[in-house]
């Protein structure tokens, strides 16, 4: 692919250690829906994995894999150095990081059972903090940025700021959509370029915002809703552009998928496709990221993606 221009795509959020565990059988079978008032489940775990993760560094990952130079915004504890290490083997900077030796780095806690219906349980530690690695610091060109699952207080200070700044702003809430009141949501919202979410997680907005899905649109530039096996839909200017999903050839894990599409899609818009080409391209990283354990597991380059895109969607990018 051909490099982008000298400006980088901020990517604030969580820069976390997953802990992933799998339960070979349906959440469904062991969760009796007239007693979720008193709920007290095990599930027999059969792998406990630990990787590298965390949306930001989830997104910035797959951004530089292909050909961007993202800048993270996110803070983290005093037991980053492996993590500081894989990132420098990657090629992802970490200027934008700041590090606070008096806690630990935030830790995400997910079971998968077999239907890749998922549980999660995160332990914030200096994500709490966020806010102080600030949007006023980056004295460099940004081109456009995304507002990930952070620090409430960092998503709505740094949503603010880039937006004051003229950035093409992109908010993608996510794990953190139920600390976020009526109106924080709505203040994320006002004015973005883009409004990512899943499908759970947009009828989740309607419900938590009171506004029908019209109301929501008319806010922002365009919603971008995935739908995992199913593909995704982009909605901008009163029009729907239906994604369809991309060939995947088996499914392994689905942790960090979203991450993957958002970064492909970003990716597109930057290097001036379409929005049904960048559609497309996060639909191919998506589908390619269910195919391995680990959110920044894969490894690949320009013409491994381009094969990926021409094999589900021919040729256009």
């Amino acid at each position: 692919m051909l490099p982008l221009p000298a400006m980088s795509i901020l990517v604030s959020g969580s820069v976390a250690l997953d802990h992933i565990m799998v339960f070979p059988d349906r959440f469904a079978n062991h969760i009796l829906p007239d007693q979720v008032h008193a709920l007290n489940v095990s599930f027999n775990i059969t792998s406990l994995d630990t990787h590298f993760g965390g949306v930001a560094a989830n997104i910035a990952y797959h951004l530089r894999h292909l050909g961007a130079d993202p800048l993270i915004l996110a803070t983290v504890g005093s037991d980053f150095g492996p993590y500081a290490d894989w990132l420098d083997r990657h090629g992802v900077r970490r200027d934008g990081i700041r590090v606070f030796d008096d806690v630990r780095t935030p830790q995400g806690f997910v079971t998968t059972d077999r239907e890749d219906c998922q549980i999660w349980a995160f332990y914030e530690g200096a994500m709490a903090r966020a806010h102080e690695a600030r949007v006023e610091d980056v004295d460099e060109p940004v081109e456009l940025a995304i507002v990930s699952a952070n620090g409430k207080q960092a998503m709505l200070d740094h949503a603010r700021a880039l937006k004051q700044r003229g950035v093409p702003t992109y908010i993608d809430p996510s794990h953190g959509l139920p600390i976020l009141s009526r109106e924080e949501l709505l203040l994320l919202i006002d004015g973005a370029a883009g409004y990512f979410v899943n499908d759970y997680e947009w009828k989740l907005t309607l419900e938590q915002t009171g506004q029908s899905e019209q109301e929501i649109e008319a806010r922002c530039d365009s919603v971008i809703i995935t739908r995992g096996a199913e593909g995704s839909e982009i909605r901008s200017d009163g029009k729907s552009i239906e994604i369809p999903p991309s060939k995947v050839d088996r499914v392994v894990d689905p942790t960090g998928c979203g991450d993957a599409y958002r970064a492909g899609y970003l990716f597109g818009l930057a290097r001036g496709k379409s929005l049904d080409v960048a559609g497309r391209l996060g639909s191919v990283l998506g589908g390619w990221q269910v195919e391995v354990e680990g959110a920044q597991a894969l490894s690949y380059d320009a013409d491994a993606i381009r094969k990926r895109y021409e094999d589900s969607f021919g040729s256009g990018f």
